[in-house]
């Protein structure tokens, strides 16, 4: 507890021109290793969240890798604020990821043979209003524990299912592997 952290999700794009979005439904919360507090506003230990700043802190936890699977952290906010007001915030975390997109559809080359894989760093307030902080085109991949390797694997295995180089989908699917629509 009391540990600032941020939530890393992955949307993949296969077309622009119309905007097709497909939202992984895996993640993760990723721990400052040490307490928040704003007396110190150079501690990087404290008020960045990134694994590889985090990895050279002395509490830094290498069997977690400082990180939490979105599905626990969901878990837990409902245990704390109700599902109502967690699934307001994933819903308007959701919302984020698209208004970005749409926001550079116009600007963004269109190409069918294309896609792209976003990782979007996102934090919330005491009000739980999601801030978005910034966008990852094509995110690191590197995985520090078996279970961020698992998430990632997985993510990477299930893109090949949506890009579909074998043609085995129908062009209808409205979820796809770990990936919805």
């Amino acid at each position: 507890g009391g540990k600032k952290f941020d939530m890393r999700l992955y949307a993949l794009t296969t077309s622009f021109q119309p905007l097709v979005i497909y939202f992984y439904r895996s993640g993760f919360a990723r721990f400052s290793s040490t307490r928040y507090s704003n007396a110190d506003v150079t501690n990087t230990f404290v008020h960045l969240t990134n694994v590889a700043i985090q990895k050279g802190s002395d509490t830094y936890n290498e069997q977690t890798g400082g990180k939490w699977d979105l599905r626990n952290l969901k878990l837990h906010m409902i245990s704390r604020v109700g599902k109502k007001a967690t699934d307001k915030l994933f819903m308007e975390m959701q919302n984020i990821v698209v208004r970005s997109l749409q926001s550079v559809q116009k600007i963004m080359i269109n190409d069918k043979h294309c896609f792209e894989l976003y990782g979007y760093d996102i934090m919330y307030d005491d009000q739980l209003k999601p801030w978005l902080i910034e966008v990852n085109a094509s995110p690191s991949l590197t995985a520090n524990t078996p279970e961020d390797y698992d998430l990632k694997f997985k993510m990477l295995n299930d893109v090949m299912d949506i890009i579909d180089l074998e043609q085995r989908t129908t062009g209808r699917e409205r979820r796809i592997g770990g990936f919805d629509l």
